[in-house]
């Protein structure tokens, strides 16, 4: 696996970032079109991703097994970027796309966060792979409408995550005088678990830097205002600044008070660790980190629960890893290839497996899947199916970056509630 040198030449690029986003193209001369016609080169692809440690780079090294055995002739270029649940490598492909060096395929979340390459006609149209790869009929409807924008899908999904899951440690709710098999319908019974596991003296809701706790936001908009009113704040029918909103943000406000005070100094697998090892009680994060409590060794429900995030049981928070076809890529055929295998029942089984996310292709082989992703897939064929916020998938990248911000200020005591709730409603406004 050959690893792009040409990345630590290009982080002084960032400081394009202030000009803007702008269209940008390729010398068609090179670039061909996506099925590799017309001088479209597949000897190789850079696949760019913040996939570079733990579950996530075990997800991709699965992946790229799958794509060496399905295009052997073609040389996979690692372009992963660690750091901040992809925002390090987000600021340092906007530089790329800007300067007319774009790698040949994109990790990106499907649904409003492609809007703004979408916009900056920074990627190509991949509908006919669609047809081409038979994944119009393998995907399910509902995520290829959530795909579709004015008529044209611009991302191949790898997998389908759910954001709204607690993760506990068992030992830790039971010295705390809890059933650890119990689940709660609202924030108020949770407030309860967390009270008792405050006192037993261990941190009660382990939470990480600010994508982890926008991300939790997230969960109680979802619990408190139900899945339509939740809905309802990206599309303008639900109030930002309505006393609902403001008791929501209350909530979060007092989750907050339960988590360890080191938080901002760690990303989501050190916040997973303070579960495993029996650090704190409770957790809320999306589902890769099953895949973190398996690569420990763990088990469930020996040394780990889960359940919905109180109140949103039978919905599911949707979010998913989603790859392009940038526009002018060095090498489209190569693309295509990556493109094929991301799509295919081969590449979702292995890719899926190591990550612990679901398959969005549902003729791939989750049978030996772990006890919660057969959950994952089942919650994801019968729930209310609602969009992230903390990644991507409800609103563009600047309207989460501002939200992030506002977030940022609130958590670490530079506003107050009504300052945020205010600057919450600006954010999502102005989007």
């Amino acid at each position: 696996m050959r690893v792009n040198s040409r990345l630590t030449a290009t982080l002084a690029g960032v400081a394009i970032l202030g000009l803007g986003l702008s269209a940008c193209g390729g010398d068609s001369d090179d670039t061909g079109s996506a099925d590799g016609s017309g001088g479209g080169d597949a000897s190789e692809v850079e696949v760019f991703t913040w996939w570079a440690a733990g579950s996530e780079k075990a997800g991709l090294d699965a992946l790229v097994s799958v794509f060496n055995e399905q295009h052997p002739d073609t040389e996979f270029v690692n372009g992963a970027v660690a750091g901040g649940a992809g925002s390090a490598a987000k600021d340092l492909l906007q530089s790329r796309l800007q300067t007319n060096d774009p790698p040949d395929t994109f990790q990106a979340h499907a649904g409003a966060e492609l809007q703004d390459y979408i916009d900056a006609g920074q990627v190509e149209d991949v509908s006919d792979l669609y047809d081409e790869f038979g994944l119009t009929d393998a995907f399910p409807q509902d995520l290829i409408d959530r795909l579709t924008v004015d008529g044209k899908i611009y991302s191949i999904p790898s997998n389908i995550h759910r954001a709204n899951v607690v993760w506990a440690n068992p030992t830790v709710l039971e010295d705390a005088g809890l059933d650890p098999a119990a689940t709660y319908d609202s924030m108020d019974d949770w407030f309860t678990a967390l009270d008792a596991v405050k006192d037993s003296g261990k941190t009660a809701l382990s939470v990480a830097t600010t994508w982890t706790q926008v991300n939790l936001l997230e969960t109680v908009l979802l619990s408190d205002l139900g899945a339509e009113g939740y809905s309802g704040l990206w599309d303008g029918s639900t109030d930002w600044t309505g006393d609902d909103v403001t008791g929501a943000l209350e909530d979060f406000e007092k989750l907050m008070s339960y988590t360890n005070t080191d938080r901002d100094g760690l990303d989501w697998p050190d916040a997973t660790q303070q579960i495993i090892d029996g650090q704190a009680g409770f957790n809320v994060m999306g589902d890769w980190a099953e895949a973190a409590f398996e690569e420990a060794g763990k088990t469930a429900p020996a040394d780990y629960v889960y359940f919905p995030v109180p109140g949103t049981d039978g919905t599911f928070d949707f979010l998913a890893d989603s790859f392009t076809l940038p526009v002018g890529a060095p090498h489209p055929g190569g693309a295509k290839a990556w493109l094929e295998t991301v799509g295919s029942p081969e590449g979702q089984a292995a890719f899926n497996k190591a990550k612990g996310s679901i398959p969005a292709n549902t003729n791939a082989d989750t049978s030996d899947f772990s006890d919660y992703q057969q959950t994952a897939i089942e919650s994801f064929g019968s729930d209310t199916i609602v969009s992230s916020l903390a990644h991507g998938a409800a609103v563009p990248v600047a309207t989460l970056n501002a939200v992030s911000d506002a977030t940022s200020k609130f958590t670490t005591g530079a506003s107050d509630l009504a300052t945020y709730q205010s600057e919450l409603a600006s954010a999502v406004s102005g989007s």
